[in-house]
């Protein structure tokens, strides 16, 4: 009956959601075009200000309206709208982003590969091993997402494409301000709320600041169900009365943005900025289907304090015909999480026995559930100076150097409470294992890029960059000697070289460098019309597999052939873009836990991606849009792999890629007409994600099996009369049980509990704001 009524309730809701589209769409039909057109998007992919149609690369841009109206206020709502991006989230501040099938179902441990995608923060990459900035979209001017190598102008972390979030700067042409208000409630969950505004100040005719602050509260929708657990060592019965909790998964997140710009005189601006935000995050992000829809049961609390800061300037000028860029930042990350872990020692014990090695000081058998406590602390800096020739002129040119530091301190305790001093790390209290390491990775690159205008209607660009890197990995990792003689303290060779380690068995350094190009020829049919073929090529560096008896895993690469369409048509009413492409991706780097819950990374081989992705924009009629964009991705093995030559494949050639679905897609329908001396409008938008597998190798598929299809439909209504605005939205409408990640807490051979990240539930809001 449950199961009826939850059925009968979505049909029902599905006809509400048919009729109102249906009401939307209906007067937009009697509307005239009276002369209205789309608006011209300016974007700076490539390092200067350009019409989006005459960039001949594939790129999306979400302009400030367009996230206003999406409703999106972090990475995770804007990347449902880019068919061609895949997100893979744990938690906030833990994501994986992936473009065009490139994607090998990673673990994303700190000492493995780095991202495949680049993320920028206006000038700077804001990338880290465990994922980018969660950057909270507010006062927004653009996002920019790149298909594609980029490696030529934006590095390393640019292999499979890139994607830019850049702010709205300080404008010294007059004052203007805002603040928006919100109130939410999640389906099976709490209340959530944000505040939001910024204020655009001039100081003088050559001088402004622009300040900007959030902070925004989400309500929890997983339940912590209360749940016993026996250890057969013992046996030992444990229960989780003192956590189980409703909606234990709330999120806060506050942040503030300051930017000054300064006109020092025609030629040459200056602008500091100064970014910082904190997210902190109770309980888990992921459920057990064995205690049914959005439950957990977990023995230990769950928790995330993620911070960070960046501090940013650009000097930008001109020196005769020619202008010149510096862009800096530095920025500073800090992650303190504490993680259940309790399955590892369940399973272990159940099918290993390993109870009996994790005794208290009296020998006898106790409560051995682990858990997790980490604290990360990353520092990264970049600087780039680049020059680049009038874009008036049939032959541009932009060239640069980059460099780039990153590091990662890192702490990781994996306890038990009450564990024997004999079995303990030693110095790390109730601490079975250890790691404690500092990981540095260096980038540097000069580069350069020309387009040349062989016509009016021809042109082609080349475009190289040379780059080093040197990645290095220092600390320790393991076991007390009371647990095992060989690893760990066992294996140390050394005193301690970070501090805090109890000694050192890890100290390695890896070097790599090369060179990324791009070719691209383009043609106009007219001034609405141009095609494009490009060949390019991406890179990750190679790095450090902390485990002795493995070697340092290798750079991949990524080939890039492409041919894509710009097109405008209807008297720039209807724009439509795509691109098909066929890459190849050469010895990836692959990272899993191997042999003891360790983590390995290797080269896998070959694979090959092919797809074609589209995105269209449509004045129907006066007020009334049609918006939409999809990708067809078919990613797969190009041989067998096979990471032990004396054991079978784990995954086979013609094996789908991991994460990413065949087909993604939306659509938004929305219509605006005049009341009340101001706008009114309606809007629906559809979302729909197909399959896809969370893991290459087989023998994980057979256990944690695959994100099935799953298909979203949003809703939004509101008025904008005079200075002030009110919306009333719906997202995820019916309520659909998506899924974003799938996991066991070990290697799938030991650990047989599947996990599930799901997508956000039912979430009805309501928008107050005003502008001056």
């Amino acid at each position: 009956m449950k199961a009826m009524d939850r059925n009968t309730r979505r049909w029902s809701m599905g006809l509400l959601a048919t009729t109102m589209l249906t009401a939307v769409a209906a007067p937009a039909a009697a509307q005239t075009a009276s002369g209205t057109t789309l608006d011209e998007v300016v974007i700076t992919a490539q390092k200067r200000s350009e019409n989006l149609q005459d960039v001949p690369i594939s790129v999306q841009a979400l302009g400030t309206e367009r996230l206003d109206e999406l409703q999106v206020s972090d990475m995770t709502d804007f990347a449902r709208f880019l068919p061609n991006v895949t997100i893979q989230t744990g938690a906030p501040g833990f994501s994986n982003i992936y473009m065009r099938g490139v994607a090998s179902g990673e673990n994303s441990n700190h000492s493995g590969p780095l991202p495949s995608v680049g993320v920028y923060l206006d000038e700077q990459p804001v990338t880290t091993i465990t994922g980018p900035l969660d950057v909270h979209v507010y006062d927004i001017a653009r996002v920019e997402v790149l298909a594609g190598p980029q490696g030529t102008l934006y590095g390393a972390s640019s292999q499979a494409g890139t994607i830019r979030i850049i702010t709205n700067k300080p404008s010294p042409s007059g004052f203007s301000a805002a603040y928006d208000l919100e109130v939410n409630r999640v389906s099976h969950g709490d209340i959530g709320y944000a505040a939001e505004g910024y204020v655009n100040q001039p100081l003088s005719d050559r001088a402004a600041v622009r300040l900007v602050a959030w902070a925004r509260h989400d309500g929890g929708y997983i339940d912590n169900v209360e749940a016993t657990r026996t250890y057969p060592t013992g046996p030992v019965t444990i229960d989780n009365a003192d956590l189980a909790e409703d909606d234990y998964n709330e999120v806060d997140v506050y942040g503030a943005r300051a930017a000054l710009r300064i006109d020092l005189d025609d030629n040459w601006a200056i602008t500091p900025s100064l970014n910082m935000q904190r997210t902190e995050a109770d309980g888990g992000f992921n459920y057990d289907p064995q205690r049914g829809d959005l439950k957990v049961a977990r023995f230990r609390p769950e928790r995330l304090d993620d911070k960070w800061f960046q501090a940013a300037m650009t000097i930008e000028g001109a020196v005769a015909n020619l202008d010149l860029v510096y862009a800096g930042a530095y920025m500073k990350r800090w992650q303190d999480s504490e993680t259940d872990y309790s399955d590892y020692a369940f399973f272990y014990d159940t099918l290993l026995g390993y109870g009996e090695y994790w005794l208290d000081n009296a020998g006898n058998p106790h409560d051995i559930s682990q858990y997790i406590q980490a604290k990360d602390a990353f520092t990264k800096q970049s600087h780039e100076f680049r020059v680049s020739t009038p874009a008036d002129q049939r032959l541009r040119v932009t060239a640069g150097a980059f460099y780039q530091r990153q590091s990662h301190n890192i702490q990781q305790r994996y306890k038990i409470d009450d564990l024997a001093d004999a079995t303990e790390v030693p110095g790390w209290p109730d601490t079975i294992w250890l790691t404690k390491q500092l990981r540095i990775d260096r980038d540097y690159a000069v580069f350069g890029d020309a387009t040349f205008e062989v016509t009016d209607q021809l042109s082609v660009t080349g475009g190289i960059r040379f780059f080093k890197s040197k990645n290095s990995l220092e600390g320790f990792f393991g076991f007390g000697t009371g647990y095992s003689s060989g690893t760990g303290v066992g294996g140390c060779f050394g005193p301690p070289i970070v501090e805090g380690g109890p000694c050192t068995n890890v100290d390695k350094v890896t070097e790599d460098e090369g060179h990324t190009y791009r070719l691209n020829a383009q043609y106009k049919f007219d001034d609405d019309r141009m095609v494009y073929v490009t060949y390019s090529t991406g890179y990750r560096p190679g790095g450090i597999n902390r485990r002795g008896t493995l070697p340092p895993y290798e750079a991949d690469y990524l080939k890039n052939l492409e041919f894509g369409w710009k097109t405008t048509w209807l008297d720039n009413r209807l724009r439509w873009n795509g691109a098909l492409y066929s890459e190849k991706w050469d010895d990836f780097q692959f990272s899993f836990l191997g042999a003891n819950g360790l983590t390995e990374i290797r080269n896998a081989g070959k694979a090959k991606m092919k797809g074609v992705e589209t995105d269209i924009s449509w004045l129907v009629a006066d007020g009334f849009t049609l918006t939409g964009s999809a990708a067809y991705t078919d990613a797969e093995l190009d041989e067998d792999y096979i990471p032990d030559p004396s054991e079978p494949p784990e995954a086979l050639k013609g094996a789908s890629l991991p994460v990413t679905p065949k087909f993604k897609a939306n659509l938004s329908a929305r219509y605006e007409w005049d009341m009340m001396d101001g706008t009114a409008h309606v809007q629906a938008s559809l979302v729909h994600q197909g399959s896809a597998w969370p893991d290459l190798r087989s023998s994980d598929r057979a256990v944690v099996g695959k994100m099935p299809s799953y298909t979203t439909f949003d809703l939004s209504a509101g008025l904008s009369p005079g200075s002030w605005r009110v919306e009333a939205y719906v997202k995820n409408l019916l309520d659909e049980e998506g899924q974003q990640d799938r996991f066991v807490q070990c290697a799938s051979s030991v650990c047989s509990q599947v996990y599930i990240v799901p997508i956000r539930p039912r979430t009805i809001g309501l928008r107050f704001g005003q502008s001056f």
